[in-house]
């Protein structure tokens, strides 16, 4: 996350919070991977506090190592697949569910790419004012080719599924990424994880009322 610290610390807890409350709202079993994204935020925003206290010390390269791949490996990897995958699961409409499956391959290859990438190059975190940048190099020409698909499995999925008000997080999402994008581009992961991580509460929105219209489904 931005800022500092303790900044981080704050918003781990408070998202982690909104996490088993989104929880708590689960009445289907293909809604607890939806509800399941706050916590992985919640656990990203936690890694960045420690990288923070970590790099400032110069000390801790073990834990620093550890905190990194913690906060990368939800970002890079898990994102472009479980964004889709969770929005697949509980999307009931043919047509919108074969949409998604499309998204969801997608998304796929992305994920294995930045394994690849994980595994294979240096990923070195370090701290420019108010930010923390992931320095890495990872090869710029297929970066090219899969970061767009990165961008569209984890925002497009939102927009497709008919679950009632799910484009509204799809929106909002899709903004930060555009503000993150034009104001913070050379910190785009950490700033873009940290919008996306303080909107969670509004999974908790999207599951009550996914909750809502099963109930009138049964009374009808």
């Amino acid at each position: 996350m931005c800022f500092s610290a303790p900044a981080s610390f704050a918003g781990s807890a408070i998202i982690g919070g909104i996490g088993a409350a989104a929880q708590k709202k689960v009445v289907q079993p293909n809604q607890r991977l939806f509800a399941l994204i706050p916590l992985l935020f919640a656990v990203q925003q936690l890694a960045e506090g420690i990288l923070w206290i970590t790099l400032a010390s110069g000390a801790y390269q073990t834990l620093e190592n550890i905190a990194t791949y913690v906060f990368l490996v939800p970002a890079l990897v898990l994102w472009p697949f479980v964004v889709p995958l969770s929005v697949y699961l509980m999307e009931e409409r043919g047509i919108r569910k074969r949409i998604l499956a499309v998204l969801l391959a997608a998304g796929g290859a992305v994920s294995l790419f930045y394994v690849y990438c994980l595994i294979f190059y240096d990923v070195t975190p370090q701290i420019h004012g108010l930010h923390i940048l992931y320095a890495e190099n990872f090869p710029r020409s297929w970066m090219n080719i899969f970061y767009p698909f990165y961008v569209i499995a984890t925002i497009a999925p939102l927009f497709v599924s008919s679950v009632r008000r799910m484009w509204v997080f799809g929106f909002m999402i899709a903004v930060s990424y555009l503000v993150a994008s034009i104001f913070f581009s050379q910190y785009l992961i950490s700033v873009w994880c940290f919008f996306a991580a303080i909107m969670s509460g509004v999974i908790y929105w999207v599951l009550a009322l996914a909750n809502i219209t099963e109930r009138e489904k049964v009374l009808a």
